[in-house]
């Protein structure tokens, strides 16, 4: 039944086969036709404005949303596409930072199930999505779009538009059993969103990453940006609420600028959003832009603040890159005098040993470990017993809740709880601290 209703909307965006929940394997005759064909029959609505493409194995979503935020503050009208989301599925598609609203939705929704009818294509649940943004940022007349990549980079679905500018932000093993095993085989697979004439800006000084970037850059004559080259992060220093950070662009210096947001790698994606942006302004942001907009940024499930007392913190990392992140970010970021608890769960396909260790690593006291609301939840078992065998102290829980739950009865005012592992677990945690209502089917 076409959808009518934001619920059917949802329902029927359900009812298609979901790889962002059902752990894809090995790419077999990977093809872009299906959603290239349907957006053909809305007269390829991708094509009404120009798009900054980026993709990474860390950062690119925090990179993404400043990006957009940037752009946004010198006047354009910026559409933003963006994965996962944490509380509905409205806020992957936003206009100047608006997550596009429920009629709108339900009327994007509406008009896919009628060219699915008509064409007896059938697409999957984020290339639905991936054409309901680009259709809706058309009919919005947005002055730019900035896309953020699902997964890798050549076969991804987003990968039917042309970046006037692209942006590859790091490189690490993730996603192995669909990328490939190596860094040079990921990274190649992540290049392929570069475009003929357009700018690359690349923000790894990773051999491997450089060489192969730059030999794509050549093969389509694409400008190649790089950092330490074409531009430069000066200073990347712990400030009160965030990092104080110096860039150098190819247009401008901006000294000794607040990025509220936390960690050092915080540091680095915030550089990137700046340079993405100029290459696509073809000039310098300007200073109050840069400083008004990065002292404002946030980014919901990456390294937030949800609580005081006790002190609690979320954050969506994944990956042991990402996990060696919050480690890094945590040794400096959040002073307590009490204990820290971690509330830890993660999806099957990682290497859980090499995820756990660094928190262990770190002194965490206890673990109170659980499965993420997912099918592909790796079990409360495994993970504590991957904790126990790193020498950490760990209690396993029946779902998120409850180790939130536990993990508060045990602490103090003065204690730090952080909550990690999967974005699928921040969204729980943040749901039950801040009383955030899911719109998500369970």
């Amino acid at each position: 039944m076409r959808p009518s209703t934001y619920g059917d909307a949802v329902a029927w965006l359900e009812s298609h086969v979901d790889y962002e929940r059902l752990a894809p394997g090995h790419r077999e005759n990977p093809s872009l036709q299906g959603i290239a064909d349907t957006l053909a029959l809305f007269a390829d609505p991708h094509r009404d404005y120009p798009v900054v493409h980026i993709t990474g194995t860390n950062g690119k979503g925090t990179t993404t949303t400043l990006a957009s935020a940037l752009l946004s503050a010198t006047g354009l009208r910026v559409g933003t596409f963006t994965s996962p989301d944490l509380h509905a599925i409205n806020e992957r598609i936003a206009l100047n930072g608006e997550p596009i609203g429920d009629e709108e939705f339900t009327s994007v929704m509406a008009r896919l199930y009628d060219a699915e009818g008509v064409s007896g294509i059938v697409l999957t649940r984020f290339e639905l999505l991936t054409v309901g943004a680009l259709l809706h940022f058309s009919d919005e007349g947005v002055d730019v779009a900035v896309v953020e990549v699902g997964l890798g980079g050549t076969w991804d679905s987003t990968n039917v538009v042309d970046g006037d500018v692209t942006v590859l932000t790091n490189v690490d093993l993730d996603h192995t059993a669909v990328l490939g095993d190596t860094i040079g085989a990921i990274a190649r697979d992540k290049v392929g969103i570069f475009r003929p004439e357009a700018t690359a800006v690349l923000s790894t000084t990773n051999a491997i990453v450089v060489e192969i970037a730059t030999e794509k850059a050549v093969e389509l004559g694409a400008t190649l940006w790089l950092i330490e080259g074409s531009f430069s992060l000066e200073r990347n220093d712990l400030a009160v609420g965030g990092r104080a950070i110096t860039v150098r662009t190819p247009y401008a210096t901006y000294d000794d600028v607040l990025v509220s947001l936390h960690g050092i790698h915080q540091g680095v994606n915030a550089t990137t959003a700046i340079v993405a942006a100029e290459a696509f302004l073809g000039r310098a942001l300007g200073e109050s832009v840069v400083r008004s907009t990065l002292a404002k940024a946030t980014m919901p499930g990456r390294m937030e603040m949800l609580s005081r007392h006790p002190l609690i913190v979320v954050d969506g990392a994944h990956n042991p890159a990402g996990v060696r992140a919050l480690c890094a970010a945590l040794d400096g970021a959040f002073h307590v005098s009490g204990e820290r608890r971690c509330v830890l769960g993660m999806l099957t396909g990682r290497d859980v040993d090499d995820m756990v260790a660094p928190l262990v690593a770190l002194g965490f006291t206890e673990f109170h470990c659980c499965a993420p609301n997912s099918p592909r939840a790796m079990s409360a078992h495994v993970v504590a017993e991957a904790v126990r065998r790193a020498g950490g102290v760990a209690y396993e829980h029946s779902n998120v809740s409850t180790a939130l739950a536990h993990a508060r009865e045990r602490s103090n005012d003065d204690d730090l709880i952080v909550a990690a592992g999967s974005l699928y677990l921040v969204a729980q945690v943040r749901a039950d601290v801040l009383h955030v209502a899911s719109h998500h089917q369970n």
